[in-house]
């Protein structure tokens, strides 16, 4: 009977990994080399969800599996301590997973190197490890309401002043370069994968702002600090900036009549992605009126919210945008002004904004019934806060 050998991390294993099992199985007894924990967090940059010892027990309770063991190496040829102990006749691999590297490596040792395409199981749906990583990720995503560009110290040099943010349920599909904080939430996924873990939200918050904003970036840009705090930090938070990167004072709000109030009043609608590329620093002009004018439409986008205002809050929360966009003429980019203009002249829509630095993404809207607004327009997405 001739050896076969195949070689993946297996950590969140599912229909596909079996249907490919079963399939390289066909060409004799199979073996399994699964990659370590240590490679796993090196090479893909996250922690595995489950532990080597885990992944290897669910692996060699597989009926086509005849063994599998750890991989000793490291990086894409983690296999190859396994192979040269093993010595396989045949070394099977999915079409993704297919280099040319590997295919010199079995040519050099004798070994048949065979391509499989990536087949569902007969009936089954088609799955990958990523989209099922996707589909199950916990990490909160962050809405910000009112003095977006104010945790940058650039801005709040001219006057200090407080961003507002909420912390969202991931209910929905979270778009990439849309304004709502992939990039924090990708950083956060390489330590914590699934969900935050159960600790102090502030220091979380922090955590997360020093991990994102290594020094040694090679672009050598800062992020603000409003999406660590936004997606750590449970509810509805405003946090005071004063020329630093990191706020003098947070504030949170987890009354459960004012996050509902907000719930009702707000939805997202989805434009197109921020085009790459795409700069929306470019052309600013930053003053000391226009920053004030920003600080201040925060304030009082705060009061309308504690108060349950509805009239107040959407005038502050489009004066903040308003706000934004004098300093950062470029948020509005191509197209963005005729979504503004449609939604704008909908019945119930009463306020807008892009989220985050705009450019594109999608607009948030203040709105007299958002249930109604979300059953009447199918695009229309509800927001569920965090609690």
């Amino acid at each position: 009977m001739k050896t076969v050998f195949v070689s993946g991390c297996y950590d969140l294993l599912h229909s596909g990994h079996i249907e490919f099992f079963r399939q390289a199985a066909q060409y004799g007894d199979l073996y399994v080399g699964i990659g370590s924990d240590a490679t796993i967090l090196k090479y893909k940059n996250h922690k595995t969800f489950y532990p080597e010892q885990e992944r290897l027990f669910m692996v060699k309770s597989i009926r086509y599996v005849k063994d599998a063991c750890i991989n000793k190496g490291s990086g894409v040829m983690d296999f190859v301590p396994t192979v040269e102990a093993l010595k396989p006749d045949r070394f099977v691999v999915n079409a993704d997973g297919a280099s040319e590297e590997k295919r010199r490596f079995c040519e050099e040792h004798g070994i048949e190197y065979i391509v499989l395409e990536r087949t569902p199981a007969e009936g089954l749906d088609a799955r990958s490890s990523t989209a099922l990583k996707t589909q199950i990720c916990e990490i909160p995503t962050r809405l910000d309401l009112a003095g977006t560009w104010i945790d940058q110290p650039y801005v709040s040099c001219f006057a200090p002043g407080w961003a507002l943010t909420i912390s969202l349920v991931p209910d929905f599909e979270v778009r990439e370069r849309c304004g709502l904080s992939t990039s924090t939430r990708k950083q956060i996924q390489r330590i914590w994968p699934i969900k935050l873990p159960d600790m102090d939200a502030e220091m979380l918050a922090k955590l997360v702002f020093c991990f994102e904003n290594d020094p040694e970036r090679s672009d050598g840009i800062i992020s603000g600090a409003q999406d660590a705090i936004g997606i750590c930090i449970p509810g509805l938070c405003r946090h005071h900036y004063d020329a630093r990167y990191w706020p003098d004072k947070i504030e949170q709000c987890q009354d459960e009549s004012i996050l509902s109030w907000l719930e009702s009043h707000l939805c997202l609608v989805p434009m197109f992605p921020r085009r790459p590329g795409c700069s929306v620093v470019e052309g600013k002009d930053i003053t000391k009126p226009k920053v004030k004018a920003l600080a201040k439409a925060a304030d009082d986008c705060w009061e309308a919210i504690m108060q349950c205002d509805l009239k107040a809050f959407a005038e502050a929360y489009k004066a903040s945008f308003e706000a934004q966009v004098a300093m950062f003429p470029a948020m509005i980019q191509p197209g963005v002004q005729e979504y503004i203009d449609r939604y704008a002249a909908m019945e119930g829509v009463m306020a807008w904004k892009m989220p985050g630095a705009g450019g594109g993404g999608y607009l948030a809207l203040v709105l007299s019934d958002a249930p109604t607004f979300c059953q009447k327009h199918e695009e229309a997405i509800p927001l569920t806060i965090r609690r």
